[in-house]
């Protein structure tokens, strides 16, 4: 049902998944160090209704990897020119961890771009202070998701860190593709991510000098929050309630990466949001 396809910007090209056997578009944006087959599991199950796009966002997957690039502005030109490129006046817009700050970046920008958003589980939503980057260089070895970048001897000692970590609990065959389709083999046959340094750390940097939410946004929208993810107490809920005003909070069972470790009621979550937002809207 899902076919890649390359997308040609004016700067980079993306590596895309589409389903497209439904009408209604949506664009799901993964998150940091992650690529487009996370939403493998998402898309099968809503390929009947929606027209989707999931790219590899530059930088990750088989997208391209310029060597500067990586600012919240810099991606935002690349999902304004990809929805140009695809006909999409506007989408329902799905989003993770470090791409949840930047939609809602881009909601605030340009918000006749979304018929609604989901925001799942944010990394960070709020401006960093300036000493918070003494710590990057401990985050980059215990962040799950960055722990996997390597080097590695051999792709089996890579798997072998991979099967402890949070998003690939269970190591189902999906979770197994999505790790190996991550990686690839570096100068003098070390493993690691293909994910870029360039990128994480240009990344890091944006993440802490801007917020995510800094203006009302008007969009109806859905905060999918794992009973084991990053966002658990009121304070961290806050931003969201005060910016947000058509605002839904979801739980749902997993941790961070929900999608991956509890997909069937993950899906679900998603599916009867849009459902319910997909008649008031223009298709």
């Amino acid at each position: 049902m899902v076919e890649r396809k390359v997308v040609r910007l004016s700067k980079v090209e993306l590596s895309c998944l589409e389903w497209k056997q439904g009408k209604e578009p949506l664009l799901l944006l993964h998150g940091l160090a992650d690529h487009a087959l996370v939403w493998s599991s998402l898309g099968d199950y809503l390929a009947a209704k929606y027209h989707i796009i999931a790219p590899d966002m530059r930088g990750h997957g088989e997208s391209s990897k310029p060597k500067q690039g990586y600012k919240f502005s810099d991606y935002i030109d690349d999902l304004n020119e990809l929805m140009d490129n695809l006909g999409w006046k506007s989408a329902h817009i799905l989003s993770h961890s470090w791409s949840a700050k930047l939609a809602a970046i881009w909601a605030t920008q340009h918000p006749e771009k979304f018929k609604d958003l989901i925001l799942i589980d944010p990394f960070f939503i709020d401006k960093m202070p300036s000493f918070f980057k003494l710590t990057f260089p401990i985050l980059y070895k215990v962040l799950p998701f960055l722990k996997a970048m390597g080097p590695f001897n051999t792709y089996q000692e890579a798997e072998n860190l991979a099967r402890t970590l949070k998003q690939y609990r269970g190591w189902t065959p999906l979770q197994a593709e999505i790790f190996k389709l991550g990686m690839e083999e570096k100068d003098e046959g070390k493993w690691g991510s293909k994910f870029t340094k360039e990128a994480r750390d240009e990344i890091f940097e944006e993440v802490m000098k801007y917020a995510g939410l800094t203006e009302p946004i008007d969009i109806p929208t859905l905060f999918i929050k794992p009973d084991k993810g990053l966002n658990r107490t009121a304070w961290q809920l806050k931003p969201y309630h005060t910016y947000l005003k058509q605002l839904t909070i979801a739980e749902v069972p997993g941790n961070h990466w929900a999608f991956l470790v509890e997909p069937s009621a993950f899906n679900e979550t998603v599916k009867n949001f849009l459902c319910s937002h997909s008649d008031s809207v223009e298709a």
